[in-house]
């Protein structure tokens, strides 16, 4: 069967209008656990400083004598730790021209674009703090860095490598993988606990997140019957000091699975993330979105880590 005659079909017709969704979409993931769930301070420095406090180990000895002249005991002093702040930004630039067209999905193209890379600046804190990067103090030719997890966590950790000190100084230094187990995580809550901490959240790749789920209790799916699902996840773990909650995070590094007091970890800002419009210096119009800030690691004991897993 042929098109009769004569007869105009949109291939040869001119000035149809196209058919051009207004809606635009996104399926890059942008949950920040880590940077979300901690605390926020001000920084009023680069260098920005904090104290943590230990006490003395307990005494099962202490006993004194009836009238006895009482006896001073040796002074705990604080110990003074620090962090560098970084700065990070995303840069928009639209012409003017684009900015002056007619958008499909977006009124203002600069205001689009300023939105998305905001959204790729909170993507980029996450991984930065999440890193094995310590503190740079940085000069005219090299930009500061501020010391991220990986690099704090030293007191409670399973690994194969060496761990870092305890000042942001010094990386971790990465050891043979093996496979990740429940044990592991037990020897670090038992650690944490021992040091005082009290973790209640556990972070892992995409990976050792399904792995986690396999763990005691979830070592065989339970079908709902009723419901007509499989459950075969775990996002809750019950452990005996305490229960926490198992969250996946696309922005660390999928060899390490962290043990977290969230409570002990803060955003120092120097500058809160926003944006600024930037000189003209064309026929376009640019926006900096920019924020600067240090981790601060309260107390690196409340918290641990399992290193050295394997990805796949």
């Amino acid at each position: 069967m042929a098109l009769p005659s004569s007869t105009l079909a949109t291939y040869q017709a001119i000035g149809n209008r196209e058919d051009l969704s207004d809606r635009i979409y996104r399926i890059d993931p942008t949950q920040t656990p880590f940077m979300s769930g901690i605390e926020r301070e001000k920084a009023t420095a680069t260098l920005h400083e904090w104290q943590t406090q230990a006490l003395a180990a307990a005494d099962g000895t202490n006993a004194v004598l009836e009238g006895d002249d009482a006896t001073t005991d040796t002074v705990t002093v604080t110990v003074r730790l620090s962090n560098i702040c970084q700065i990070s930004d995303k840069v928009a630039r639209v012409t003017g021209t684009q900015e002056a067209v007619d958008h499909a999905g977006r009124g203002s193209e600069i205001a689009y674009q300023e939105m998305l890379k905001g959204v790729e600046l909170k993507r980029d804190i996450e991984t930065v703090l999440l890193r094995n990067q310590t503190k740079v103090t940085g000069d005219t030719t090299t930009a500061r860095t501020t010391a991220a997890v990986l690099s704090w966590i030293a007191t409670n950790d399973d690994h194969v490598g060496t761990s870092p000190t305890t000042s942001g100084s010094v990386t971790r230094v990465d050891g043979t993988q093996r496979a990740f187990t429940e044990a592991q995580v037990k020897t670090v809550l038992a650690a944490c606990y021992t040091a005082g901490g009290k973790p209640d959240t556990i972070m892992a790749g995409a990976f050792n997140k399904q792995a986690f789920s396999t763990f005691t209790g979830r070592a065989t799916p339970t079908e709902d019957t009723k419901g007509k699902k499989i459950v075969a996840a775990v996002d809750t773990y019950v452990s005996d000091f305490g229960t926490l909650k198992v969250v996946p995070n696309l922005f660390m590094r999928t060899r390490d699975v962290l043990i977290l007091q969230m409570d002990m970890w803060a955003l120092a800002f120097l500058r809160p993330i926003g944006s600024k419009a930037l000189a003209v210096t064309g026929y376009s119009v640019r926006r900096q979105i920019l924020g600067e800030y240090a981790l601060v690691s309260r107390n690196e004991k409340a918290s641990g880590s399992v290193n050295d897993l394997t990805t796949s």
